[in-house]
Formats: C-alpha cells, sequence, structure tokens
C-alpha cells in the first residue's frame, strides 16, 4: 500500500485523549461493503493515522435495526491484523429503553460482539422526554470502575442536561463528559456554535466531536439518498440539498471536493477533536484525508468567511431542543 502523512491529532476535552482529527463512524457503513473491503478499509486506516471508530450496536427505541455492522467491524478489524492498540473504540450507549435496559447489559453486549475487552470511549446517546441525569452519571461511573471505558461525551444533549451532568460529575468526585457529539457542519451550526455550548468549548470544558457532518450524503452530492440518515432537525433538509450547488462551486473554486470542504470547515472551529464520517469506500478515506491540506492550505479564517452564506439552520433552537 502506498504511504502518505499521518492525521493530525487533537485532544478530545481537557482530560480526555488525543484522537486523530478524522474519526469513523459505523452506521450503515460496515454492512454496506463487501468484507474484503472493509478489511482493506481498517488496514489503510491505520496506515493514515485515523483509526478512530465509532462503533454502535443499533438495537434500541429508532435503531432497532438489528443491524450487523458491529460484528462485521469485529471481524474486519482482526482481520486486518490490527492489535488492539493500534486503534480506538469508542462505542454507545443507549437511552431509549434505559434504565430498564441498563449500562452493564449494553456494554456487555457491544464488547461481546465488536471482539473487545473494553472500549477506550462511549458516546451516551440522544433521548426524548425528561432525563435522570444524577443516575445517568452515576451509571457511567459505574462502568468506568469497571474497566469497561475510560471516558465518555454526549450525543445532541439538551444544554440543561449537559451542563448538569457536568456539575453533578465534578461535585461528586466522578468522570465529568468530556466532548459532545453534536450535528455540525456547513449547513448546522447553531447548536455547537450558539450561546449555549460554545461557551463550554472556548472554556475547555467539553470538546466538539462533529456528527452528520454531510447531512445523510446531500452535501457531497447524493441529494435522494436510499439509506436512513439522521433526523432533520428544524425541518430545513430541503433547503439544504438546494444548497448543493453552492457547496460544489466552492469546493471547485478552493481546489477541493465537497467531502474534504465540509471537514475543512469543521477542523477550521478549533472546538473540534475530530469529524465522524461515515466512508464505505476506500477512495472516499482517501478523499476525506484531503481536508487536512486544504484546511492548512487556505487558513480557518479565510475558509470560514468562504462558507459563512451556508450556514443554515440559524433559527433552529441552539439548546438542543426540537
Amino acid at each position: 500500500m502506498s504511504t502518505a502523512p499521518t492525521v493530525p491529532r487533537r485532544r478530545l476535552g481537557t482530560d480526555g485523549p488525543e484522537v486523530p482529527v478524522l474519526a469513523l463512524g459505523s452506521w450503515n457503513t460496515w454492512d454496506r461493503m463487501d468484507f474484503g473491503d472493509a478489511v482493506s478499509l481498517v488496514a489503510r486506516s491505520a496506515e493514515l493515522g485515523c483509526a478512530f471508530f465509532d462503533v454502535a450496536h443499533y438495537d434500541m427505541g429508532p435503531h432497532a435495526e438489528n443491524s450487523r455492522t458491529d460484528l462485521i467491524f469485529g471481524r474486519a478489524v482482526r482481520e486486518a491484523g490490527l492489535a488492539r492498540s493500534d486503534w480506538q473504540f469508542c462505542g454507545k450507549l443507549w437511552l431509549w429503553d434505559y434504565p430498564a435496559t441498563g449500562f452493564t447489559r449494553q456494554m456487555e453486549t457491544s464488547l461481546e460482539r465488536v471482539g473487545a475487552e473494553s472500549a477506550d470511549l462511549v458516546v451516551v446517546g440522544d433521548y426524548l422526554g425528561e432525563l435522570d441525569v444524577a443516575r445517568v452519571v452515576a451509571d457511567v461511573a459505574e462502568q468506568i470502575d469497571a474497566g469497561r471505558f475510560r471516558g465518555w461525551g454526549v450525543n445532541n444533549w439538551r444544554y440543561r442536561d449537559l451542563r448538569a451532568a457536568v456539575d453533578i460529575a465534578r461535585a461528586h468526585g466522578l468522570v465529568p463528559p468530556s466532548f459532545a457529539q453534536l450535528k455540525y457542519g456547513l449547513a448546522r451550526r447553531s447548536m455547537a456554535e450558539g450561546h449555549y455550548y460554545a461557551p463550554l468549548f472556548d472554556a475547555g470544558e467539553l470538546a466538539l466531536q462533529a456528527s452528520d457532518v454531510f447531512e445523510g450524503g446531500m452535501l457531497v452530492g447524493n441529494l435522494r439518498p436510499d439509506r436512513r440518515i439522521g433526523a432533520d432537525v428544524g425541518g430545513i433538509r430541503e433547503r439544504i440539498a438546494a444548497a448543493y450547488p453552492r457547496v460544489r462551486q466552492l469546493a471547485d473554486t478552493l481546489g477541493a471536493s465537497p467531502a474534504q470542504l465540509g471537514i475543512a470547515f469543521c477542523l477550521a472551529n478549533p472546538a473540534t477533536a475530530n469529524v465522524l464520517v461515515g466512508v464505505s469506500r476506500q477512495s472516499q478515506l482517501e478523499d476525506n484525508v484531503g481536508a487536512v491540506e486544504l484546511l492548512d492550505r487556505v487558513g480557518a479564517p479565510a475558509l470560514r468567511r468562504a462558507a459563512r452564506d451556508l450556514w443554515l439552520d440559524r433559527d433552529v433552537a441552539p439548546d438542543g431542543t426540537w
């Protein structure tokens, strides 16, 4: 295989680990490719220095899909010959059936399916209705004490609950969340850059993990995705699809692909520790890594100025309420 510069690393929260700025997700990815291609993709990610994998067991609530993507990933990482120290594993804890289905059961099942003794990190998923934040913090701490992971983050939580989780953890000497996985990209910025979450990022209390960067593929030209994609918070998806020609034009002007533009925009925000992308072909991975060169070449201020008119969710609540 060819060699390439290692993907840069940033710290995922004040007390978090250093992670590559590009991370690979598992939803509708590993189960959409030939197994041999999955093995090659895992191996190539390690060569490029971006072997950080967000791997979930999709079996609950809106994700009750009985997906095999985590099983496939576990087989692929073993077939690729990677030692556990060669890759970082971020798992998922779901709140859809919590606390009826507790975190111990979820973690034991997830780790067994992937074939790992522990994760490095977990993301505690989003939710509807009210959340017993104190119980979540205590139950996460129990999993950390059991050695199943070392740090955690939240996925699109309402600000008030995230703030409470940080404060409760610190008051009781427990591990607070160190990062927030939020919808973030060229079109969706209100939550990550708004007056609720942004001060936490600026103060170093949290790091940002950007997800759903391409709006299910729409911002890279797949205007009618043939698979399930993330929730359309604020009902702006038609406007996002209509914005693709402007994204394509700007990318062409900068000598880049739309994917490189989308990732580089996220990394232009110093709050962003890494960008979580869905990749089902090695060519996509190679292209995505080019975002690092684009950011270095154009510079963060110029990139943000060029993309200022693509912000489409200005009217969406920045505190995470739908």
